[in-house]
C-alpha cells in the first residue's frame, strides 16, 4: 500500500506543478503593457555614449527654466516648492504647503503684505505676502505663528501658501510690494 500512495503523491505533485506553471504562463501573457518589463521601451544610450554633447541631469532643486529671468519669487505648483531668486548668488529654495485655491500659472506682483493676522482658516499667521486673487480668494505666502504646516481643510476655500517660520522670514525680507512672483505648473 505504501508503494501506491507514494506514486499517488508523486502524481498529484506533478499535476499541481503543471497547473501552477500553466497559471504562471497565463498571468505573464496577460500583464498590461505598462507593467511588463519586456515591453517597456529600453533606455536610450546617453548622448555621451553616442558621441554627442553630454546632457546635464536635471537638478530637482534648480530654479525652473520656464520661470523667466531676474529677481523674482518662483512658485512651482507641482513640486510644492518656492525659490527666492536674487540678483546674485545661489537662490534659496524650500517646500511649501499649498492652499485649496491655487493661482494660475503666470507672472504676478506682490500687492500687499501684513505682519501678523488671522489666516482664512483661523490660524494666526505672520509675514503674509499677497500676490493674486482667484475666485475672490486672496492668494499669498505666509507662516503659521505656531510653525505648523498642516494641509488645509479641503472643504474651505483658502489662499494661504504655508511655509516654515524661517522661510517666512526670508520671504518677508525678499518680497516687498511690487516684487515679481512667477507661478509655474
Amino acid at each position: 500500500m505504501a508503494r501506491s500512495s507514494s506514486g499517488l503523491v508523486a502524481g498529484l505533485t506533478a499535476a499541481a506543478l503543471a497547473v501552477v506553471g500553466f497559471l504562471a504562463y497565463q498571468a505573464q501573457a496577460n500583464v498590461p503593457d505598462s507593467l511588463d518589463a519586456s515591453k517597456r521601451p529600453q533606455a536610450v544610450p546617453s548622448a555621451k555614449a553616442s558621441g554627442g554633447p553630454e546632457e546635464k541631469a536635471k537638478d530637482p532643486l534648480a530654479v525652473p527654466a520656464d520661470s523667466g529671468t531676474g529677481e523674482r519669487v518662483v512658485y512651482r505648483l507641482g513640486d510644492r516648492r518656492v525659490w527666492l531668486v536674487g540678483e546674485e548668488g545661489k537662490p534659496r529654495t524650500f517646500e511649501v504647503m499649498p492652499s485649496t485655491v491655487n493661482p494660475r500659472p503666470g507672472s504676478y506682483a506682490v500687492t500687499s503684505r501684513s505682519g501678523k493676522v488671522a489666516g482664512s482658516d483661523g490660524v494666526p499667521i505672520e509675514h503674509v505676502v499677497r500676490f493674486a486673487v482667484v475666485d475672490r480668494v486672496a492668494i499669498g505666502f505666509s507662516a503659521a505663528v505656531d510653525g505648523s504646516m498642516a494641509g488645509p481643510d479641503p472643504s474651505k476655500k483658502t489662499g494661504g501658501v504655508r511655509m516654515t517660520r524661517a522661510d517666512g522670514d526670508a520671504m518677508w525680507k525678499f518680497a516687498t510690494i511690487g516684487s515679481k512672483v512667477v507661478v509655474v505648473p
